[in-house]
């Protein structure tokens, strides 16, 4: 079917399902081994008809990464309204989920593909995702429920981010760390950010 022939509506609901099949490749299988290829084929239309939704694949990857954001909040929320979880065993098992991101749907985004994405960002989507970024972090701090400033949000920003990206960068980017030690470390680092959110809560609860 020539492009022409597709309504408004029928290249939403395709644009959609390509952030849609990016988002569910990438969580499983890293960014860099995510293809153009593998998205449009999923989708099933033509290499030809993807760029026209997208200029490039870091566009799309931009785009799940959003559409992840509230997926990832609905799932904060769901951990820390289940009754068979206390309050600590549902922070560290959101933690735990993001740190090992491949086995439970979340894509995480390693260094190197980190700085390949940012690199081709204008200054302008970058702002953009910086603030929604920091929209994220501040949503799932409230699903905590911890009262959270610009800074508590910086923080937990900075300390959840560096356990979930060492994690998948031992041991190929990181080759002097140990990588028998690593799921051992990763446990140890997502117990002290849990001690670290438990005091917030407890000096900033939301009343």
């Amino acid at each position: 079917m020539p492009r022409a022939a597709y309504s408004e509506k029928d290249r939403e609901r395709i644009r959609e399902a390509l952030v849609d099949a990016g988002l569910e490749l990438m969580s499983r299988q890293g960014v860099q081994h995510t293809t153009v290829e593998q998205i449009y084929k999923r989708v099933g239309i033509s290499r030809t008809f993807f760029y026209s939704f997208f200029p490039t694949k870091e566009d799309l990857i931009v785009e799940a990464l959003y559409l992840q954001q509230p997926r990832i909040i609905a799932y904060a929320r769901r951990l820390m309204a289940d009754p068979s979880l206390g309050w600590r065993e549902a922070a560290r098992q959101f933690l735990y989920s993001c740190c090992y991101g491949e086995q439970h749907g979340i894509a995480i985004l390693t260094i190197e593909e980190q700085q390949l994405i940012f690199r081709r960002l204008s200054r302008e989507a970058y702002e953009v995702f910086r603030g929604k970024q920091r929209r994220l972090f501040g949503q799932i701090l409230e699903s905590f429920g911890i009262k959270a400033d610009a800074d508590d949000i910086s923080l937990f920003t900075n300390i959840s981010l560096t356990v979930m990206i060492v994690r998948r960068a031992i041991p190929d980017a990181l080759p002097l760390f140990v990588p028998e030690a690593a799921d051992a470390a990763i446990d140890f680092q997502i117990s002290a950010i849990v001690d670290a959110l438990e005091r917030m809560r407890a000096q900033k609860p939301i009343q």
